[in-house]
C-alpha cells in the first residue's frame, strides 16, 4: 500500500516528543536560554580562560549550554525525520541550524583559549574538573591541528553550509523522489521508497521483485548526477579541511576522531572482503537452491531463506520478543525496554516524507527516541532491539558521565546495538527443537544482522575508501565514477556468484552514511566486538554480562580498544575479526546441514 501521510497515521504508532518538551512554550523558553547562556559564558570567560580555575568553571557552564542545545536540537529534528514534506518543521530545524552555527561560531574561544595555555595549565584543570577530563584530553590531543581562533570561528560560523550536501541527499531521496507504480502480469504495483527496501526487497514472487527492483532503480538513477554533486561537495569539504588542519591524509583527519588507527580501519575492509566472501557465496547459493531460481541476481540476496516461515509479527508481540530475548541484561534492563514501548519512545509508524532505516536518538537527561517503519517481520523485531541497544548504552552512559564523556566513538558505538540483535537469535534458538525454526532464526541472523552489517555497510566502506582515496590525490568524483566503483566492488565479493543486474551499481545513492565521515566500517568493528562478548555472555553468564555493563557505563572514557579490553577482547590484533568470521561461516555450516534435514524429512 502506498503509505499515508503523516497526520493520518495512528498516534500510538508514533513517538512522544512531549518527553523532550511538554509544550511549545518549553521548547521555546530552552531557546532563549540556550543563548542567554551563550552571551553569559561569553561576558564571563571570553578573554579570561588563563587559569584551571576559569577553565573549570567555564565549562561547568559550557555543558549545561550544549545539553541545553542537545534538547533543542532534537526536539526541531526529530520532527522533520519524520515528514520531510513538513515545511514547517524544515524551516524550524533550519532556524535552529542557524542558530547554532551562530552561537558556536562565537564559543570557539573556549578551545582556542585553552589550546593556547601552556601544557601545565591545561593539565591542572583535568585534575580539577570533575566534569571535563575527557574534553580538556582531548584538547591536548589535538592541539596540532588546531587553527587560529579567528579561523576557528569562521569556520564554525560556515557549519549549517557544510551540512549542506547532506540535506540535498535528503529533500531529494525523500521529498522530491516520486516514483511511479509498475505493472507484473497485468497487476499495477504502487512503488516507494519505503516500500521498495521494507517490502519489495523481500518480496517471494521473483518476477514482482525483479521488475520492482527494476523500477526502483529507473527512478532514483534520475537523480543521480544531483545525488553524485552532493557527494562530492561532502567529501570535498572533508579533504579541504583535513589539508588545512595539517592531517597526512584525509583519512588521518576522519579517523583521529573515533580514535583508531588505519590498520584498524584497512583490517575491517580487507579481511571481511577476503575471507567473509566465500561464506556469503555460499549462503547466496543456498537462497537460489531453495527458491529454485533459474539465476542469482543481486535482486534476490535480501529473500527470507523460509518465506513460509516468516511469521507476521505484531508491535505488541515485538514488546515480549525483545524483553525476553534481552532478560539477560538485567530487571533494570528489561525495565527500560517496557518504558520504550509504554511511554511512546518508538516510531513505527510508515508515512510518506518518513526518513528510512532506523536510528536511535539519545538527548542527555531524557529516553531515547527510535526510528523505524514497521511491516509485521521477525527482521523488524531485530531492528527494535537492536535500537534499544544504543538506548540502553546512552542511559548508562549518561547517568553514569558528564555529558563531555558520552561521545563514545564510531568504531565501538554499534556494538552495544548489533549485540541484542545476537542476544535476540541465541534466545530464539533455545525455544524450540524444530529444525525448521531452528533454520529460521539462524537465517534472521545471517539475513538481517550479519548481512546488513558485515556486508551491506562494509561494501559502502570498500566503495568510501576508494572515493577518498581520490579524492586525497586531488580528484573529484561524479555519478558515472561511482557507479563504476560500486559495480567493481561487488564484483569482487560476490564474484560470478551473484549476477548484477542493472541498477545494482547505484546502491551508492541509496544510503545517507557517507555523508557521516567514516562511519560504515564501523557497524563491521562494532559487530566484531559484539559477537565476540555475546558468546561470552553464552560461555560465562553474570560475570561477562557484569563486564558489559561496566563498558557501557564507562561512555567514552576509554578508547575503542580499552572499552573492549573492559569487555575481555583485545581488538589490536586480528583474532576477534577471524574469530567472528568463522562464527558467521560455522551459522552458515549448521544452517546448510538444517536444510539438507528438511529436504530429506
Amino acid at each position: 500500500m502506498e503509505p499515508v501521510k503523516r497526520k493520518d497515521v495512528p498516534v500510538e504508532e508514533t513517538w512522544d516528543l512531549s518527553l523532550i518538551y511538554p509544550t511549545e512554550e518549553a521548547y521555546q523558553a530552552d531557546v532563549v536560554r540556550f543563548k542567554a547562556l551563550a552571551d553569559d559564558i561569553c561576558e564571563k570567560y571570553k578573554g579570561k580562560l588563563t587559569d584551571a580555575d576559569a577553565i573549570v568553571a567555564c565549562l561547568d557552564e559550557y555543558e549545561q549550554l550544549e545539553i541545553t542545545a542537545g534538547l533543542v536540537g532534537h526536539y526541531a529534528g526529530l520532527a522533520m525525520e519524520v515528514d520531510y514534506t513538513d515545511g514547517e518543521a524544515m524551516e524550524r530545524d533550519r532556524r535552529n541550524q542557524a542558530m547554532f552555527a551562530e552561537v558556536y561560531s562565537r564559543l570557539t574561544f573556549i578551545r582556542s583559549e585553552i589550546l593556547e595555555q601552556p601544557q601545565e595549565v591545561i593539565e591542572a584543570a583535568i585534575e580539577k574538573t570533575g566534569k571535563a577530563k575527557g574534553y580538556l584530553r582531548d584538547i591536548l590531543r589535538e592541539k596540532p591541528h588546531r587553527l587560529s581562533s579567528e579561523t576557528e570561528r569562521v569556520l564554525a560560523a560556515f557549519s549549517q553550509s557544510f551540512g549542506t550536501p547532506y540535506e540535498i541527499y535528503n529533500i531529494a531521496k525523500l521529498a522530491d523522489m516520486k516514483f511511479p507504480s509498475f505493472t507484473v502480469n497485468g497487476k499495477e504495483y504502487p512503488l516507494g521508497y519505503s516500500l521498495f527496501e521494507d517490502d519489495y526487497e523481500y518480496e517471494r514472487d521473483t518476477d514482482v521483485r525483479r521488475a520492482a527492483f527494476a523500477a526502483f532503480s529507473d527512478k532514483i538513477r534520475q537523480y543521480e548526477n544531483v545525488t553524485g554533486a552532493a557527494y562530492n561537495a561532502c567529501v570535498t569539504k572533508e579533504k579541504v579541511e583535513s589539508r588545512v588542519r595539517g592531517y597526512d591524509s584525509v583519512f588521518d583527519f576522519l579517523l583521529f576522531d573515533q580514535k583508531v588507527t588505519r590498520e584498524m580501519y584497512d583490517r575491517q575492509i580487507d579481511l571481511i572482503t577476503e575471507k567473509l566472501a566465500p561464506h556469503m557465496r555460499r549462503y547466496a547459493k543456498l537462497i537460489k537452491r531453495v527458491y529454485g531460481l533459474d539465476k542469482m541476481t543481486f535482486a534476490d540476496l535480501k529473500l527470507p531463506l523460509d518465506p513460509d516461515f516468516d511469521p507476521k509479527v505484531t508491535i505488541a508481540q515485538s514488546h515480549e520478543y525483545v524483553r525476553k530475548g534481552l532478560s539477560v541484561l538485567g530487571e533494570d534492563y528489561v525495565a527500560m525496554i517496557d518504558e520504550a514501548y509504554r511511554d511512546r519512545w518508538i516510531d513505527f509508524a510508515k508515512n510518506q516524507g518518513k526518513s528510512t532505516g532506523g536510528f536511535c536518538a539519545s538527548p542527555y537527561g531524557r529516553g531515547s527516541f527510535i526510528l523505524l517503519s514497521w511491516n509485521d517481520r521477525m527482521s523488524d523485531v531485530f531492528t527494535v532491539a537492536h535500537e534499544l541497544g544504543h538506548a540502553g548504552h546512552f542511559r548508562l552512559a549518561n547517568s553514569h558521565q558528564s555529558l563531555f564523556d558520552t561521545d563514545v566513538s564510531t568504531y565501538f558505538v554499534e556494538a552495544p546495538s548489533t549485540m541484542n540483535e545476537i542476544l535476540l537469535a541465541h534466545h530464539l534458538l533455545k525455544t524450540s527443537d524444530d529444525p525448521r525454526f531452528k533454520r529460521w532464526v539462524l537465517a534472521s541472523m545471517i539475513g538481517n544482522t550479519y548481512y546488513h552489517n558485515f556486508v551491506t555497510h562494509l561494501r559502502e566502506a570498500w566503495y568510501q575508501r576508494e572515493v577518498y582515496k581520490i579524492i586525497d590525490e586531488g580528484g573529484s568524483v561524479d555519478a558515472e565514477t561511482l557507479s563504476e566503483i560500486f559495480r567493481k566492488n561487488l564484483e569482487l565479493f560476490w564474484g560470478d556468484t551473484v549476477e548484477l543486474t542493472e541498477g545494482a551499481e547505484l546502491t551508492w545513492m541509496r544510503q545517507p552514511h557517507y555523508y557521516m565521515g567514516l562511519y560504515s566500517y564501523t557497524y563491521s568493528a562494532g559487530l566484531t566486538v559484539a559477537t565476540q562478548a555475546a558468546l561470552r555472555i553464552e560461555r560465562e553468564g553474570a560475570p561477562a554480562v557484569e563486564d558489559w555493563k561496566k563498558v557501557l557505563m564507562a561512555g567514552s572514557t576509554l578508547d575503542p580498544a580499552g572499552l573492549a579490553k573492559l569487555a575481555g577482547i583485545d581488538i589490536s590484533t586480528d583474532k576477534p575479526l577471524l574469530d567472528t568470521i568463522d562464527y558467521i561461516g560455522s551459522v552458515i555450516d549448521e544452517i546448510e546441514r538444517l536444510t539438507d534435514e528438511i529436504e530429506k524429512a
